[in-house]
């Protein structure tokens, strides 16, 4: 592990002990992170725990606002890119534009993250895609089935809509003595300050969460684009349901008739909607096929 890792995993260890006691006078467990928390993540808690404490001046300017290019802007979105962009920075990452998004707009951030495929809906189907399944899971996700993982993004609404309104970045989870977790955050521009805070998993006011890990899988149709769309193209290509040429990340007509060739052959309504049953099947077919591939073999010299 390099020096400047060990680094960011002692301020990150001692950012969460200073939290800790908190949550024991509480009787609140941490729950531990049911993935590895990468490298980076440790890097981008350990800038972000740095800024505790920071607070805006006259007229709401920031140095994050100023950074992207605007110092009066409400700069929760700009605080938690600058801080992504300080890890780039100092450490080489390569973060920004690549695992988290830049942005200050509403929503942007939370398209970006869907594009990448990586998106967790709190409740309900993702607007203009369809419902969600964690991997590997037996049924659409439900409420409080995802549980945020260090370095997610969750974003809130502060309205009955569905527009994002405040973004915060998650520190850790805890679960309460009557079994409720809370999500434990670091967040700019409360209201006027970066500051730690937490919510209920079940809060009304999260919409979602731009998670580091690809954990979930979603149904995707005509007009969808983005990382979970090639890999569908992927295994339609592998499985000669769609031609090459037409590998592109975006659901045209193309993969339209593609999917609805799958689903006649497999005793599916041919609807040219990519939903989880369908999906499950292409896996299946997909994995027996690379299985018996003998192109994809490989060949070990004993010698």
């Amino acid at each position: 592990m390099s020096v400047w890792v060990r680094r960011a995993a002692a301020l990150l260890f001692l950012s969460l002990l200073l939290a800790f006691p908190l949550l024991s006078l509480a009787e609140e467990q941490v729950l531990p992170p049911k993935y590895p928390v990468p490298d980076y993540v440790s890097l981008l808690l350990s800038v972000a725990s740095e800024e505790v404490g920071y607070k805006e001046g006259d007229h709401g300017r920031s140095k994050y606002g100023e950074w992207a290019g605007d110092p009066y802007a409400q700069w929760c979105a700009e605080f938690q890119c600058w801080c992504v962009d300080q890890v780039d920075q100092r450490y080489g990452a390569g973060l920004l534009n690549r695992v988290y998004p830049l942005y200050s707009a509403s929503n942007t951030g939370r398209a970006w993250f869907i594009e990448a495929g990586r998106y967790v809906i709190r409740t309900g189907p993702v607007e203009g895609w369809g419902y969600q399944w964690l991997k590997g899971a037996q049924d659409y996700v439900h409420t409080g089935d995802y549980i945020p993982q260090p370095g997610d993004w969750v974003f809130f609404t502060w309205t009955a809509g569905t527009d994002t309104d405040h973004v915060a970045l998650v520190e850790y989870c805890s679960r309460d003595e009557n079994g409720r977790i809370f999500v434990h955050v670091i967040e700019g521009n409360k209201p006027n300050a970066v500051a730690r805070a937490a919510y209920s998993l079940m809060d009304k006011s999260i919409l979602g969460y731009g998670t580091v890990h690809d954990v979930m899988d979603i149904t995707m149709r005509f007009g969808n684009t983005g990382e979970k769309v090639r890999s569908l193209q992927e295994k339609l290509i592998y499985l000669g349901y769609l031609d090459e040429s037409l590998l592109s990340g975006h659901f045209g007509t193309g993969t339209l008739k593609a999917v609805r060739a799958f689903q006649s052959d497999h005793g599916l309504r041919p609807s040219g909607i990519a939903a989880r049953d369908m999906q499950l099947l292409l896996e299946q077919d997909w994995k027996e096929k690379r299985d018996h591939d003998p192109a994809i073999w490989t060949v070990i010299d004993d010698e």
